[in-house]
């Protein structure tokens, strides 16, 4: 008995068995379910349950126009924020890395958006574009504080892409940095003396041995906007007309507000199947551009 106790299977079951029950619980159980209803045509609190098979998917496919738009929205907007947060991110990483003596403040500083809900964000954010900038506009007589931010559908894309930037860059600046300060200042300094320039010595040298860090934040920056919802639902809550509606908010105005829970997990599932190969790819091809330091 007691070598059975101490035996290996004995203790992954102990320690690990918990966790892995939970985890079935939390996460397997729900996907799975979520898969059953997508073949059905529940509207979420009905007991009576009809599988209607693919008629969800061909739904999406092929007569669904605001999935597609929501889609192509949320595309565009992952491919904006992706690229200047990862930019931006970087820049501050680079430039903090330096040794400055007040870069521990301004990392801190850099790094506290992120730390707000994105719900409350989106609510403070909602109150500088509709007050605070009309009368920073009357107080200077900019053009750019009197626009619109939220009424159009240019204004409220890009509105929602600085406030994405400007929530995630420090996030993303925190793995940049960790990633800069794993490279070789002696080979930085061999570099130096040889006659590199400081854009060759970037491009060449660090950009190269912190892909690593590259192939994580792209990783969480294009799974974090793709699936972007507080941020939406508290700025525009979709509009204006639907223009600036993320999938996120298109599958849940499909199942909690249109009570057709079938479709909305259809939905999700082929929403998932997209962010999942993206994703894959992404890290496919940076994963190949890594290099061993």
């Amino acid at each position: 008995m007691r070598r059975w106790l101490t035996s290996q299977p004995m203790q992954q079951t102990v320690f690990v068995g918990p966790a892995l029950l939970a985890y079935a619980i939390v996460m397997v159980l729900p996907f799975l379910l979520g898969l059953y209803y997508s073949f059905t045509n529940w509207n979420g609190v009905a007991s009576h349950i009809d599988w209607v098979g693919l008629r969800n998917y061909k739904t999406i496919l092929t007569d669904d126009p605001d999935f597609g738009r929501s889609l192509w929205f949320t595309a565009k907007f992952t491919v904006a924020v992706v690229l200047i947060s990862n930019l931006l991110g970087f820049l501050i990483a680079y430039l903090l890395s330096k040794p400055l003596k007040s870069r521990n403040w301004l990392r801190t500083l850099f790094f506290m958006p992120n730390v707000l809900g994105g719900l409350l964000l989106g609510f403070i954010w909602r109150f500088i574009f509709t007050q605070s900038f009309p009368a920073l506009g009357q107080a200077t007589g900019f053009g750019f504080f009197n626009l619109s931010w939220l009424g159009t559908e240019s204004t409220g894309f890009w509105g929602l892409v600085i406030v994405s930037v400007w929530q995630g860059a420090g996030y993303l600046m925190v793995i940049y940095i960790a990633g800069l300060t794993n490279v070789p200042s002696d080979m930085l300094e061999a570099a130096a003396i040889d006659g590199a320039s400081g854009m060759q010595i970037l491009r060449n040298i660090v950009l190269p041995l912190i892909m690593p860090a590259v192939t994580v934040c792209l990783f969480l920056s294009i799974s974090w906007t793709f699936k972007s919802f507080d941020l939406n639902y508290s700025l525009t809550q979709g509009g204006p007309y639907g223009t600036t509606e993320s999938v996120a908010m298109d599958i849940y105005y499909e199942a909690f507000k249109n009570n057709r829970y079938g479709l909305g997990t259809a939905k999700a599932f082929v929403f998932f199947v997209v962010v999942a190969v993206i994703t894959l790819v992404q890290v496919s091809i940076t994963k190949k551009r890594e290099v061993e330091m």
